[in-house]
């Protein structure tokens, strides 16, 4: 973990608007506009690996326009391999919110939870002090990371949306990403 106060920050978004695993024309134009409105610099950028992920990390990098000292990379952990499974609780549920997706499947939320924060915890031992991380991944994914992470539930994420995630010394902010 970190010390002395210094932050880590991991901007964790979900893919923007895709047919498939590919961007649409409207996702590629919004990833690209989402970069030209962020003012930041990022460490690192990482995609849960699926190629809507992928491409639209690459269009904000490209809208940025900013180096990224350790590169993009693939962090599986941030993907979940029981997609059917968060779909058939959606169904059941009715709604993408976690907490009506915990009511239909409670195990499902509970363990996936606990493997995607993995993810983001692998993030964040990468990053160095102050350095701060792009991630995208899925909707309910991300949210489930954020509570096994944090244990805090966030809203349903949009095409686009995220959160920031804030790490000093062994605790954990969360508030909405610009």
């Amino acid at each position: 973990m970190t010390s002395g106060g210094l932050a880590k920050r991991i901007e964790l978004r979900r893919h923007t608007a895709n047919d498939g695993d590919v961007l649409t024309d409207e996702g590629i134009t919004a990833a690209i506009a989402i970069g030209r409105r962020l003012d930041a610099r990022y460490t690192l950028v990482a995609s849960s690996g699926a190629q809507r992920s992928t491409q639209t990390a690459a269009c904000i990098l490209a809208a940025v326009s900013s180096e990224v000292p350790l590169g993009v990379i693939v962090e599986p952990a941030l993907r979940s391999d029981v997609e059917d499974r968060w779909r058939a609780a959606y169904q059941k549920a009715g709604a993408g919110d976690l907490a009506f997706l915990e009511s239909a499947d409670p195990e499902l939320v509970a363990d996936d939870s606990a493997r995607l924060a993995v993810g983001l915890e692998n993030l964040f031992n990468r990053l160095p002090e102050n350095g701060r991380a792009l991630a995208i991944g899925h909707s309910p994914t991300n949210e489930a990371a954020v509570l096994g992470l944090t244990g805090e539930m966030v809203a349903p994420l949009g095409k686009g949306e995220g959160v920031l995630i804030t790490m000093v010394g062994d605790g954990y902010t969360v508030e909405p990403a610009l």
